[in-house]
């Protein structure tokens, strides 16, 4: 089948044209964004394959379906990018990979807490410049501290995990506790007992209406001064406005994020000639307690290659004419 992939990287195209071999798809790559400028140039294509930062609103999937598109296959994991009501209305599937790697993503969160607790951003620049003195760089042992962990699907599950094997403290709050993880000491509890208890926090869900702007100012406020707050999810479950309110201010101690609600024409680009027009972004870049990642949570080899055979495969079913595992729709 013919399959148009836009806003593509040279590592996804190497995963993909490997996974490809045993589906025998005709692969188009296009570098740009999939948004609805750049839609009609997968006119003649009966399937697209869109990224996380891609733009599919009703006015690009018009022109996808104009153009003779009838399947939109998200090689992600969220699809809150996607008019999903407009793509029922104008008869477009749409599938995505529910699950790729949920250690990658786990373990860069891991990666970030401890790299932002002991400094080793800063350390690996101070010590690259000569400067071999220790100032600044004091952290705290994680064992025996409490870990927050919002979300425990298969992601924040590994995460507990990994918390746990430090000899953490773990709370948990999901809408269906996980037994497994019960079983191994975790406490399941409401957000406001976690948000006043926890030392550290990781955040594990969706961005829905409910989670947008999970973590607020009034959140922030409650939770414990020196909290380190790590986000792999999505940019937009925290006020960045008022996480940089709190960094201010000296309550939050620091803050491991992989995303930025406002990434969209900025992460997965090279800007290092440019100015950066993002001025909040721009001044959370400032603090030395902040280290930011531009969404490579789930960028490891296995990861890749579950991207590439689930979004091949959902393909070959829907040529196929089979029932399409993992496809998704605005009634759930």
């Amino acid at each position: 089948m013919r399959l148009a992939l836009f806003d593509t990287q040279s590592y996804e195209r190497v995963a993909f044209e490997a996974a490809n071999a045993a589906f025998g798809h005709e692969l188009t790559w296009f570098e740009p964004r999939l948004i609805a400028e750049t839609a009609a140039l997968a006119a003649g294509f009966p399937a697209v394959c869109a990224f996380v930062n891609d733009r599919l609103d009703r006015a690009a999937l018009t022109t996808l379906e104009d153009g003779g598109t009838r399947l939109v296959a998200l090689r992600s994991a969220g699809f809150n990018h996607v008019d999903l009501d407009a793509a029922a209305a104008l008869g477009l599937a749409v599938v995505r990979v529910p699950a790729y790697s949920p250690h990658a993503v786990a373990e860069h969160a891991v990666a970030l807490l401890l790299s932002v607790n002991r400094r080793i951003h800063r350390a690996h620049s101070r010590v690259r410049e000569g400067n071999f003195q220790l100032d600044g760089f004091v952290g705290f042992d994680l064992v025996g501290k409490t870990v927050g962990v919002i979300g425990t699907g298969r992601i924040g599950k590994v995460f507990a995990r990994i918390m746990c094997g430090f000899g953490c403290r773990v709370l948990a709050h999901d809408v269906a506790p996980d037994a497994d993880l019960i079983a191994l000491g975790v406490v399941y509890t409401s957000l406001d007992a976690l948000y006043r208890e926890s030392d550290i926090l990781s955040l594990h869900v969706p961005l829905t209406p409910d989670t947008h702007h999970l973590i607020d100012e009034a959140v922030l406020r409650v939770m414990k001064r020196g909290v380190v707050l790590v986000n792999t999810s999505r940019g937009a479950l925290v006020d960045t406005r008022a996480l940089i309110d709190a960094l201010k201010r000296g309550h939050l101690g620091a803050a491991g994020l992989d995303v930025y609600e406002e990434e969209e024409g900025i992460f997965f680009r090279d800007l290092s000639d440019q100015v950066l027009q993002d001025d909040v972004l721009a001044r959370l870049l400032t603090f030395p307690n902040v280290l930011i990642t531009a969404h490579q949570g789930f960028l490891t080899h296995e990861a890749l290659a579950n991207i590439a055979h689930t979004t091949l495969d959902s393909v070959r079913a829907f040529e196929a004419g089979e029932p399409l595992t993992h496809q998704v729709s605005a009634a759930g």
